[in-house]
């Protein structure tokens, strides 16, 4: 029985129906006790605001839990799901040939991201999207979230799963971190690496960054609660993202992929908040990973100047500046690296420029065979 899922919405209901119970005996029993008549209807009346309160949390948590459940009974993993160490894992490969492509999603996303992508990149090779555990349709697991254990638990996957090297890793945001680190582990498996807006090796200790960080406000602080695990686990719980509208509903064929993705914040990601706070660890085990000779390498990256106000301040400049560099620094692991600025996109490049990675991927792909001419020069960094 799974603890997010199940579970906790039982603990949580029960917890209401418990609290209705002792607010209503002890406004049954107040008819007994020898208060004045101003005590008993305040009494009273804060016992039923209770009583309310804990109706509408218990009655909602059930309602979600049984909207969560059925949403995904009616939406089955696409692909399959593999046995890994007695946990099952989600993989959904596409198209054929060799390497194959396999799709490293970024922090709070799973597989269903590369929707809009993979079916294009399949026309050139085979293309395998997977969810890490915790995420998507892939058991949690127990162990740490951090990059070692990623990248272990992905090669366990790709052998039980029979899927053979040689690959290309393309990872989005955190998740270039976990490709790095497989790199590193196994480097006789793997053919390239794609970076797509990728983070780097204690980004958060960034001088830049640092400086650019103001001092945290009382509302700042709340926020930083707010956003602690267990709090989050015991919002999203009860459901006030679907209660807030943030949830996902079954819609047409065309924006069915972005109503699974929205449905997916209604669902208790713990694995998602262990991979952000193990950052620092993950960190510390791939900041020494690489150089990698000559590997191909092909980075895409975000335009720093969209979103840039007409006079922006000193610190956004910075964080944009500072995100910049770290991104070109990325074309020191490897001889054979370069860097593509993608105009016009955010951080979620394979949702603002699917043009571009459909684009430049299979062409990546295609220098690997040796069945297309390699790049005029490498160590260069263009914009398109």
């Amino acid at each position: 029985m799974d603890f997010n899922y199940v579970v906790m919405p039982i603990i949580i209901f029960a917890a209401g129906v418990f609290i209705i119970w002792l607010c209503s005996r002890r406004i049954l029993a107040l008819s007994k006790k020898a208060y004045g008549p101003r005590r008993k209807i305040v009494e009273r009346g804060v016992l039923s605001i209770v009583i309310l309160v804990a109706l509408a949390i218990a009655g909602y948590t059930a309602f979600n839990a049984i909207a969560v459940r059925s949403f995904w009974s009616r939406n089955p993993a696409p692909g399959r799901i593999v046995d890994v160490g007695g946990y099952g894992m989600h993989i959904n490969c596409t198209g054929n040939g060799s390497p194959v492509l396999i799709l490293e999603a970024g922090g709070q996303n799973d597989s269903t991201i590369w929707r809009g992508v993979q079916p294009a990149l399949s026309k050139t090779t085979t293309v395998c999207a997977y969810d890490r555990a915790g995420f998507g349709w892939s058991d949690t697991q127990p162990g740490p979230r951090d990059a070692d254990h990623i990248a272990a638990e992905l090669h366990q996957l790709l052998l039980m799963a029979g899927i053979k090297g040689p690959i290309v890793l393309m990872g989005h945001s955190i998740g270039g971190l976990f490709i790095r680190d497989y790199a590193t582990h196994y480097p006789a498996d793997v053919a390239g690496l794609v970076f797509v807006d990728s983070s780097t090796p204690f980004q958060e200790r960034n001088a830049a960054l640092v400086r650019a960080t103001p001092a945290k406000t009382t509302r700042d602080k709340a926020v930083d609660f707010v956003m602690q695990p267990w709090t989050l686990n015991l919002l999203v719980a009860i459901g006030v993202p679907r209660l807030l509208g943030m949830c996902g509903k079954e819609g047409t064929a065309a924006d069915h992929v972005k109503k699974i993705q929205a449905e997916d914040i209604c669902r208790l990601r713990k694995s998602a908040w262990d991979e952000v706070y193990l950052f620092d660890p993950s960190s510390q085990q791939t900041v020494k990973s690489g150089p990698f000779g000559v590997l191909p390498i092909l980075i895409l990256s975000r335009d720093i100047s969209k979103g840039l106000l007409t006079t922006p301040s000193q610190t956004e400049l910075d964080q944009r500046n500072a995100w910049n560099q770290m991104q070109e620094d990325l074309k020191k692991l490897s001889t054979r690296s370069r860097r593509i600025i993608a105009k016009n996109s955010s951080h979620h490049v394979m949702l603002d420029r699917p043009d571009l990675i459909e684009r430049e991927v299979p062409v990546f792909i295609e220098q690997i065979r040796g069945s297309a001419p390699q790049p005029p020069t490498y160590g260069t960094t263009e914009t398109e």
